[in-house]
């Protein structure tokens, strides 16, 4: 038995013991699922007296991420799988963390081990034991093991521009709030209740950060999250004048007022510089293509006549 069939041997028997171990995991949740709706409907019927068997799944969907197997990322492999890096991703792309996170890790584990068994049955053949052969099976190793990071980086990449591009409705949306007189706490409760489909990423965090400060967070911790999360430079500031104005009072209509005014003067800057870029851009593309045929169109008839007048010297 060679080194490279023990090599495919052993990346079976891991493949193998991956899917099992996704098996109970899933057989686990199932289980513990059914028991959390069996003790919400029997405390339901205790309560009002009467069964309610419909109300047990609404009733324990929210606490359905905590019945999750979330002890294995706390793990050595889990926290190699999932880094910090990692769930830092998770959250600016605003899926679920618990469920997102087990996902990535049973998805990196599949595709690390899954992607060099079809890249062997594919192109090494289970015979090439040469240098090539194990380079392409580390290229498969790194790409499985690095692919579902990408895509997170780029929908994170997304979710950030679509941030950005929903800013300057959010001020002044939060300008005309308080221009009619209402406070700062009754504008954000507005925001994340009438406007979420107008704002869907910054009104659903609004939602959240409210949430938190009804359950007793300060206003700064309740928002914070919201200018680490996604980066942005603006919105960061923005978070800070609504905690200054939440924390020493006063007027904030003037101050949001400028706020809006300075992002229309930076969006103005960027259309800018977006224009000089597709005009470079454009020039190139009009140097390798227009101008050929533009030579072509002037200058052939040139061409022709001094070929024909050396041709007819010749003769």
């Amino acid at each position: 038995m060679t080194a490279h069939t023990l090599l495919l041997l052993s990346l079976a028997l891991l493949s193998l013991a991956l899917v099992l171990m996704a098996a109970l995991l899933l057989r686990r949740q199932r289980l513990q699922r059914r028991g959390a709706e069996v003790i919400q409907n029997a405390l339901d019927r205790s309560a009002a007296g009467q069964p309610r068997e419909s109300d047990g799944p609404a009733a324990a969907a929210p606490n359905r991420d905590e019945q999750l197997p979330a002890h294995w990322l706390d793990t050595r492999l889990g926290r190699l799988l999932v880094a910090d890096e990692d769930r830092q991703l998770i959250s600016q792309c605003g899926f679920p963390s618990v469920r997102a996170q087990l996902t990535l890790l049973l998805t990196r584990a599949a595709l690390a081990v899954g992607l060099p068994l079809l890249v062997d049955a594919l192109f090494v053949h289970g015979s090439d034991t040469s240098r090539k052969g194990f380079l392409l099976l580390a290229m498969a190793f790194v790409v499985g093991f690095m692919l579902p990071k990408w895509l997170l980086q780029r929908l994170a990449a997304r979710r950030r521009i679509r941030v950005s591009h929903e800013l300057p409705l959010f001020v002044d949306l939060l300008g005309l709030l308080q221009s009619v007189g209402l406070s700062l706490d009754q504008s954000l409760q507005i925001i994340a209740k009438d406007f979420t489909g107008v704002i869907p990423i910054l009104g659903n965090d609004v939602a959240t950060a409210n949430r938190q400060y009804n359950q007793g967070r300060t206003r700064e911790h309740a928002f914070q999250r919201m200018a680490d999360l996604h980066q942005n430079q603006h919105l960061t500031d923005l978070i800070s004048l609504l905690i200054q104005v939440d924390k020493h009072g006063g007027a904030i209509q003037e101050p949001i007022r400028q706020f809006s005014e300075r992002l229309r003067v930076h969006r103005k800057a960027e259309m800018k510089t977006r224009v000089g870029v597709i005009t470079v851009k454009m020039t190139v593309v009009m140097v390798t293509t227009l101008l050929p045929a533009l030579l072509i169109i002037v200058a052939g008839p040139g061409f022709l006549a001094v070929i024909r007048s050396l041709g007819s010297m010749v003769k």
